[in-house]
């Protein structure tokens, strides 16, 4: 009887730290560097937090960074290296994050803040259908049909199934690096609706699942990752034609130094160097023509981003046509499936 108890007492405490673990780990606000930070509940929701030492505080809370620890104002001062937040019970809540002067953003997971050398790091780790509707309402076109929120959703929750690890500490950040991150969006919003309505979906490659990229504009044509020098490890993308950029091209032109010039390759990782030192929106996409003028290299281009997988004016154009989104992902996906995660 007692080996019984004991068994089903290591069981629940496996279960309990599987589904502590479970989840998609964001970095989120990092470009601002803070410093100081505050969290605080919203409004009819429990945020309970928890140092390393076991010391129990509830928010609001104000953080702020000093040397290898941070100092946390409540009632009383109180010093630590790691501060963990979640409902009171291991679970989920709703908190906001707010950068004094900055920004304030609205979370739906579990916290984690810890000193760094510079900074306050803050890692949110939310339900994979919560982080897919958050991305899918920050990342998508104004007023796009259902049906590419919906071939959105799915990319998104691929790249977020296959890509994890991509930084150290957490899976991804919340910039153009990795998937813009927003606030939840609500049930009633069109992007809940296609996270739900795609629930578990994602795409796969000779049946292993790959983390789907897509871009803003492609320009009229998609890029192969071996036509960008990208090594190709696992789905290979395949060039197609995308008829509404060739019909709408988004034109862009810019201007640079024969010296910056002479850095710029035909690769992807040329024109995110060259956007790095001279600002994103020097070379903003990867279709484009050169030319040397009054002692200047003017680049005359097409399309935003890199260009490759899904395009997403393409794919809103292909929904108002009346395509679905599986036959929307069939395109800019060549020989994929979409299959229950």
């Amino acid at each position: 009887m007692k080996r019984a108890v004991i068994i089903a007492l290591l069981l629940f405490s496996c279960l309990t730290h599987a589904r502590q673990e479970a989840g998609v780990r964001f970095g989120v606000l990092g470009l601002f560097h803070a410093r100081q930070i505050v969290i605080s509940p919203v409004a009819g929701r429990t945020l309970v937090c928890s140092t390393a030492d076991g010391v129990r505080l509830s928010g609001p809370l104000h953080l702020q960074l000093a040397r290898t620890k941070m100092r946390i104002s409540e009632a009383e001062e109180i010093s630590a290296g790691f501060l963990a937040c979640d409902d009171g019970a291991g679970a989920a809540t709703e908190f906001a994050v707010a950068i004094a002067g900055r920004i304030a953003r609205r979370y739906l997971g579990r916290l984690e803040i810890t000193p760094q050398a510079r900074e306050l790091g803050v890692v949110v780790t939310m339900d994979l259908e919560t982080a897919v509707a958050s991305i899918v309402a920050a990342e998508s076109p104004p007023h796009a049909p259902m049906e590419a929120l919906k071939a959105q959703a799915v990319a998104t929750r691929s790249f977020l199934v296959a890509g994890k690890g991509r930084h150290n500490g957490f899976d991804f950040c919340d910039t153009t690096h990795c998937q813009f991150l927003r606030e939840p969006p609500g049930p009633a919003t069109p992007a809940f609706q296609a996270a739900a309505a795609t629930r578990g979906l994602v795409l796969a490659y000779k049946d292993e699942v790959f983390a789907a990229l897509y871009s803003a504009s492609c320009g009229g044509r998609t890029h192969s990752l071996e036509e960008l020098g990208i090594p190709v490890r696992g789905y290979p993308y395949f060039a197609v034609t995308c008829n509404y950029c060739l019909r709408h091209p988004e034109k862009w032109v810019s201007r640079i130094t024969s010296v910056d010039a002479a850095d710029l390759a035909p690769t992807e990782q040329s024109r995110l160097k060259l956007a790095r030192k001279l600002g994103w929106k020097t070379v903003p996409g990867n279709a484009y023509a050169a030319h040397a003028e009054n002692g200047m290299v003017v680049l005359e281009g097409v399309g935003v981003g890199h260009g490759i997988g899904l395009c997403q004016r393409g794919g809103v154009d292909m929904a108002r046509q009346g395509a679905s989104f599986l036959e929307i992902l069939a395109y800019y996906y060549p020989n994929t499936v979409v299959k229950q995660y």
